[in-house]
Parts: structure tokens; C-alpha cells; sequence
């Protein structure tokens, strides 16, 4: 068929066109945002997830229902060997600034953008001399003991205010919540939990891989009362289906219920690689029905793309001890497996391989569902382990 008209759009963070199986969490969003735009208390939500499951799409969304409502909306991507401070840092400067446009909230966002100074002159040593590129001078006593427990709240609170008197909630997105540190994310909650006891117009929507639930397990027991935590996993069969034929309908074609079926068996129903499997059937098909034999065509540019992309990156990022302990996962097979059975495959003891476990862990590559046991945070990277790595070394 026409690639000019090919309807699927694999990619990190890309907009599907059709968002399937995620309308709770949306409406739940939505809800969320329009209550703390007129001050009542709310928890805000923290998805949770595997790669590959939309996590981001849904941050976007979530900015886009934001923007409509009148929120100053900042999407921001931490990272690993990134602080929180640079990671919200410019997200927050750059509200403020916004703010400081309105007549009504002047003062305020001067005043916020003070404290912003005060923090960042603190925290610029351990921010590996970040500069947040504030030229008026910082407010003297606030946000500037240099404890980031203590500190971000006051930020937070001066942001909020602003926000208030300006009549322009804020939302703060941030992604990949997992590569904070436990300080960072008690120092987030903290700062959160200042905001909702005084009802200020500020929150967050975040998303992160399953370790994120520890983290906040480690941080502030109070963070369950502040935020709902979705998990965001593979779609229904239903919802899969959804996600491919809609699309496919609208523009005037069809998919054969064979070539569906072998579509939810390649994928396992990931949002991530049923776009991918779409655009690639989409292509190789040469009349206006997408059938098996297409999809089978497909599979192999598909996995090349995967491979080369989406799979790749991750295991560049990764050192040869930590490719051996991942081969060594593959080796077992999909879903989850013992810690100590991942060790003897690799020929190393447990506790010899567990400096490279929490590497990976600490990666993204690799999560705990439960104690003792580990998974990938990637949907398929065992059989691409398989692959890239034939023979185990």
C-alpha cells in the first residue's frame, strides 16, 4: 500500500493513531488537573511501566489536556547522571518568566525566580556547576541551606504562589522518574506534599519503569497518599485490535483476522511494537488487505528496525559484564527469573554478580518485580539477547 498513507507511527514517545486501552488513565488525568485547578485536594498519578507501553504518549496527552485547561504545562526527561535540579531546573525558570507577564502575579514570579537564583547558587556544586542563567540577584534565606529536602519545597511554594496569583495552575511532567536518586524523589514528594496542604495550583504528572514503586517506598510513606500509581502494561487483545484495524479502516483498508492474530502473537500486544508491525505490514502490502503473509514479510524489517533502534541503544550503553549477565537472563527465557539462577548461568555466585545486577538496574535494563527475582524493563529483549549474542560468552 501507500507508504505516504501508512496511518502507524512507531517511536519513542510518537502519538498513535489510535490511542487505544488508556482511556481511564486519561480521564483519571483530566479529573486530577481540573480539581487542583480550583484548589481541591487530589492525588496525582505516577505511571508505571515497562518500555515500550506509552508511558510517554501519555505524559504528552496529559500536557496537551494541561494546555487546554489553561495549565503552564513543563514536559521534562531525567536521566541518568542528570540531578533533579537540572532536570526541572530550565522547566522552571521558564514558567516563571511566563508568570511574570501577568500584571497580578509580577511580585510573585519576580520574587519566585529569586528563590530559583537562591536554590540553584547552592545546588550549582552538585549540579556540576549548572547554571540556571539568572542575572537579578537571589532571595536571601530561602531555598538556600543547600539540603534539597528542605529547599525544594520553599521552590516549590514560591512557583505555586506565583501560579495562584496569576490565576495559571502549573503542571510539572517529568519522565524516567527511576534514574532520580531517593533523596531527589523524597525531596519531589516533600515537595509535593507542601503544595497540597495548601491547595496551590501546582502538580505532578510523572511516569516511570516498575522500580519506581521501591524508590517511592524508600522516600516518604506518604507519597501513596499523594499520588495513584497506574500501571501501564500491554494492551487487552481487544484493545490491540483496536490499535491496528482503526486505523487501517480509515483509510479504506483491511486486515485479515489471521494476519491479527500473528500481529497480537509477534507483539504481545505492546503499543511500542504494534506500531511497528503495522507500519511495516502496511507496507508490504501490495493491495488494500493486510493479510499474514504480509505480516510475515514484515516481520524480518520489523526486527531489523528493533534491532537496530529500539533495541540497540540499550545494550550500547552496557558494558561486557553487564551484556554477560543479560545474555545469561535471555538464556533462561522470557518473564522472570531467579537472581541466583541468572548468576550460576553466567558462572558467577550470587553476590559476585550482584554489583552488576544493580548496574543494570540502575540502567533501566533490568528490574525486581519481587525479592530474589529479576526481569527485563524492555518487552522481547531476550530474544534480541539471543540474537545480538548467539553464543554465550
Amino acid at each position: 500500500m501507500d507508504p505516504v498513507r501508512n496511518p502507524f507511527a512507531p517511536g519513542a514517545g510518537t502519538p498513535p493513531p489510535e490511542l487505544a486501552g488508556r482511556r481511564s488513565i486519561i480521564t483519571d488525568i483530566d479529573i486530577a488537573l481540573q480539581r487542583i485547578a480550583i484548589g481541591r485536594p487530589t492525588q496525582s498519578a505516577i505511571l508505571v511501566g515497562l518500555r515500550g507501553v506509552g508511558k510517554t504518549v501519555l505524559l504528552n496527552k496529559a500536557r496537551e489536556i494541561a494546555e487546554i485547561k489553561g495549565y503552564k504545562a513543563y514536559l521534562a526527561e531525567a536521566h541518568e547522571g542528570k540531578t533533579l535540579p537540572e532536570t526541572i531546573g530550565p522547566g522552571l525558570k521558564s514558567v516563571l518568566l511566563s508568570l511574570s507577564y501577568v500584571d497580578s502575579a509580577k511580585e510573585h514570579a519576580r520574587r519566585g525566580l529569586r528563590v530559583l537564583k537562591s536554590f540553584f547558587t547552592k545546588v550549582s556544586v552538585s549540579a556540576g556547576g549548572f547554571d540556571i542563567g539568572l542575572t537579578l540577584d537571589a532571595e536571601p534565606g530561602s531555598a538556600d541551606s543547600g539540603d534539597i529536602e528542605h529547599d525544594l519545597p520553599t521552590l516549590f511554594l514560591a512557583v505555586a504562589e506565583a501560579a495562584k496569583a496569576a490565576n495559571r495552575p502549573v503542571v510539572l511532567l517529568i519522565d524516567e522518574l527511576q534514574y532520580l536518586s531517593v533523596k531527589e524523589f523524597s525531596a519531589l514528594i516533600m515537595s509535593i506534599h507542601r503544595i497540597s496542604q495548601t491547595n496551590l495550583p501546582l502538580t505532578l504528572v510523572g511516569a516511570g519503569l516498575p522500580q519506581i514503586l521501591a524508590l517511592a517506598g524508600e522516600s516518604k510513606s506518604y507519597s501513596e497518599q499523594l499520588f495513584k500509581y497506574p500501571s501501564i502494561g500491554a494492551l487487552t487483545d481487544e484493545d490491540a485490535i483496536d490499535a491496528i484495524v482503526k486505523p487501517v479502516r480509515t483509510e479504506g483498508a483491511m486486515v485479515t483476522d489471521d494476519a491479527l492474530r500473528e500481529i497480537l502473537r509477534l507483539t504481545e500486544r505492546y503499543p511500542y511494537f504494534l506500531q511497528q508491525w503495522g507500519h511495516d505490514a502496511w507496507n508490504a502490502a501490495s493491495g488494500n488487505v493486510i493479510t499474514k503473509m504480509d505480516v510475515e514479510t514484515a516481520t524480518e524489517q520489523a526486527l531489523a528496525t528493533l534491532d537496530e533502534n529500539f533495541f540497540k541503544v540499550r545494550f550500547d550503553r552496557c558494558n561486557p559484564s553487564e551484556k554477560k549477565y543479560m545474555r545469561a537472563l535471555a538464556e533462561l527465557g522470557p518473564g522472570t527469573q531467579k537472581s541466583g539462577d541468572i548468576a550460576n548461568q553466567a558462572g558467577q555466585k550470587t553476590t559476585s554478580a550482584a554489583p552488576t545486577r544493580n548496574n543494570l538496574i540502575k540502567k533501566g535494563m533490568i528490574y525486581s518485580p519481587r525479592h530474589g527475582e529479576t526481569a527485563f524493563t524492555v518487552p522481547l529483549f531476550d530474544a534480541y539477547m539471543r540474537r545480538t549474542m548467539p553464543a554465550r560468552e
